[in-house]
């Protein structure tokens, strides 16, 4: 994928040239809608403290990742399996959130054969997800979050 900045008077040259083409115009609508289905379960099992839902959108081998920095300014990555994160959803952590609270925007980056960069904007923190069709269904591989800073 292309990534064009361009001024506002160009913008429409720029789409008619093909220059602007969304990521996933590239998925057919029903891959689309499967991979916004299982990014939804993610997001919305959290906060509905569904565990079996949250679990059906993940791999087994799922790996979520977040890089934490230290008092002493030392970086280390903090991970979480598939198993774990579906036991948190499970044990009503996202439920704590208020309904008229929760956020679960989705937004598909980058297409490449079966494989597909999500972003999913929960209330508190931003995923970057790597979405694979295995087995004939999309599911969540990889998971790199950080949390939006505190207001």
């Amino acid at each position: 994928m292309r990534i064009v900045r361009v001024v506002p008077c160009l913008a429409i040259i720029a789409l008619a040239a093909g220059y602007l083409v969304p990521a996933d115009a590239t998925l057919p609508l029903s891959d689309r809608d499967a991979i916004t289905a299982t990014a939804l379960d993610y997001a919305e099992g959290w906060y509905t403290g569904d565990g079996d839902r949250m679990r059906r959108a993940l791999h087994p081998d799922l790996a979520k990742r977040i890089v934490r920095t230290g008092d002493d300014g030392r970086s280390s990555i903090d991970p979480m399996t598939a198993e774990e994160l579906a036991s948190a959803a499970a044990a009503g952590y996202g439920t704590r959130t208020p309904e008229s609270e929760r956020q679960a925007d989705v937004e598909i980056f980058d297409v490449f054969g079966n494989i597909v960069t999500v972003r999913v904007t929960i209330r508190d923190w931003i995923d970057y997800m790597h979405v694979a069709k295995f087995d004939g269904r999309w599911v969540i591989v990889n998971v790199l979050w950080d949390m939006k800073p505190s207001h």
